[in-house]
């Protein structure tokens, strides 16, 4: 059940990522003209903090980022959830590196500020960084193994999560029943 509701996740994410993180990153992604004119710098070459369209762009962007990494560092969250998104990504990727006019041709919405910003993502590459990061938990054995629940002996239906445990390398976990090592001595 825990990776049939990461693959909803990863619907969501794939839908932040494309809605949101796109159209904060095309309206952050304002490329000022040669002679420095102040309309195409962000917030009219003012103060960026007191700009609202730029605080916005950025909440986007940030807040896709913080769900991403939350997907991908939280252990109770199905590794699909941000695997599935991250494979896409470089999918389109590798298709961009093979056929830019192939990658480009599939972005939906390419007129409004969504579909420019996914190009200009896709463009710039940091499409295939975030699909970089965004597989790492597909590839964590741990990630794909539920925490084991046991059952309580004083409630039946109650369910207690297990803490794990350490094992040595040695496989010895009870110190108390090793020897000393024995030295010998030189001058004997």
């Amino acid at each position: 059940m825990r990776h049939v509701i990461g693959i909803g996740l990863a619907i969501g994410l794939a839908a932040a990522v494309f809605f949101a993180a796109s159209w904060g990153y095309v309206r952050l992604l304002q490329v000022p003209v040669v002679n420095g004119g102040a309309s195409t710098l962000p917030a009219q070459g003012g103060e960026l903090l007191h700009n609202t369209n730029v605080l916005y762009a950025f909440a986007a962007v940030a807040g896709t980022g913080l769900l991403a990494g939350i997907f991908i560092a939280v252990q109770q969250v199905s590794p699909l959830a941000a695997g599935l998104p991250g494979l896409v990504l470089i999918a389109w990727t590798v298709v961009y590196g093979f056929s830019v006019r192939r990658a480009v041709h599939y972005i939906p919405l390419r007129g409004d500020s969504f579909g420019a910003g996914f190009e200009a993502m896709l463009i710039n590459g940091v499409l295939a960084a975030v699909g970089l990061a965004l597989v790492v938990p597909l590839f964590m054995p741990s990630r794909w193994r539920g925490r084991p629940a046991a059952t309580n002996a004083a409630g039946a239906g109650e369910t207690q999560v297990l803490e794990p445990t350490t094992i040595s390398p040695l496989g010895n976990d009870d110190w108390t029943q090793t020897a000393p090592y024995q030295q010998n001595d030189p001058g004997q």
